[in-house]
């Protein structure tokens, strides 16, 4: 939820970088280098912004006053991830939707998920200049201690944990996985197992959340869940744990454990999508390529990333939702006894 005025309410909306670019008649990353007092800019259109922010009084949000004060054109990645797919397709988009703006990047893993690990990576960070910092680190540890800590430079997370303990963030991980629970529900199954991920990743609880949700508004069973940590060995575990309960589909949390499931099937002698239906999450390049191709969940991490650098540059003002899509492959049929 925003605090954006509503159709009804009578208070004016407060103008954007959108609506600077248009009246001046140039591009938003053009608004966004005269905030940032870019060298390269003419005069002229730097004079053609100036004038449409007084016109609109304009006022640029903290993030964006703190970077144009700043000199470094450096923005910070923390990160905690260790080569996952989404994580490192976000922090690509990062880069480059920064160097598109003249900014350079440097990324700082954290050695570990505690309050000194995530306080040592941001003040690296800091005396490095940096301008801004993109915390793309899905963990509930390194969420709960940025928290704690006083950082003196602009930051945004691509995840955040609200009061009620959900979610939030530009990618809708619950909406997601209802929209993978609910296929294999409409496609006749009844007893549909989840693979979850890491219990410390938010990501992977707001999966489990989706799928239990889903379940549950058809009053299916909602336990039948098994952890696993992302990767394949993992995912063929779990499934054959799952197999052993008798389940007729498997949603797995990401598309590396729903490949160990596939892997699983094979090894336990059932057929899919004959007999087992498999969906996985995050539309790995290779999931069009496994056998059965895998119907999965499809989110658009790098339009996510891009967003994020455009949050912190002041270029918008919200974080927009990346909605979640179904993609429908082979590795899932209809359900017959």
């Amino acid at each position: 939820m925003t605090d954006e005025p509503s159709r009804d309410d009578p208070r004016p909306r407060p103008a954007s970088v959108f609506d600077v670019a248009k009246l001046a008649g140039v591009s938003h990353q053009t608004v966004s280098r005269v905030l940032n007092e870019h060298p390269s800019l003419r005069a002229s259109t730097r004079q053609k912004v100036l004038d449409a922010m007084r016109e609109l009084n304009y006022r640029p949000n903290a993030a964006a006053r703190a970077l144009s004060s700043s000199r470094s054109r450096m923005i910070g990645i923390l990160s905690t991830s260790s080569g996952e797919y989404g994580p490192a397709t976000i922090v690509t988009a990062i880069e480059a939707a920064a160097r598109s703006r003249g900014y350079s990047v440097s990324i700082a893993n954290a050695d570990g998920l505690d309050l000194t690990s995530i306080d040592e990576a941001v003040s690296h960070l800091a005396e490095l200049s940096a301008e801004g910092l993109v915390v793309v680190a899905p963990q509930l540890q390194v969420l709960d201690a940025l928290s704690r800590l006083t950082i003196t430079i602009p930051y945004i997370t691509l995840q955040a944990v609200s009061s009620d303990g959900s979610g939030g963030g530009p990618l809708d991980q619950v909406v997601g996985a209802r929209l993978a629970t609910a296929h294999l529900i409409s496609l006749g199954h009844t007893r549909i197992g989840h693979i979850a991920g890491p219990a410390d990743w938010l990501d992977a609880n707001l999966r489990l959340t989706g799928f239990r949700d889903e379940t549950a508004s058809y009053g299916l069973d909602q336990e039948l869940v098994v952890a696993g940590d992302w990767s394949a060995a993992s995912g063929h575990r779990a499934a054959l744990e799952l197999l052993d309960l008798g389940v007729t589909a498997i949603f797995a949390g990401n598309d590396q454990m729903a490949l160990g499931a596939l892997s699983a099937a094979a090894t336990a002698g059932v057929d899919v999508p004959g007999h087992l239906s498999v969906v996985g999450f995050d539309d790995l390049p290779e999931a069009a390529f496994y056998l059965p191709a895998l119907t999965t969940i499809r989110q658009d991490l790098a339009e996510a990333g891009r967003q994020s650098v455009a949050l912190l540059l002041g270029e918008t003002d919200v974080l927009p939702s990346v909605h979640p899509e179904l993609i429908v492959r082979a590795s899932t049929a209809e359900f017959r006894l």
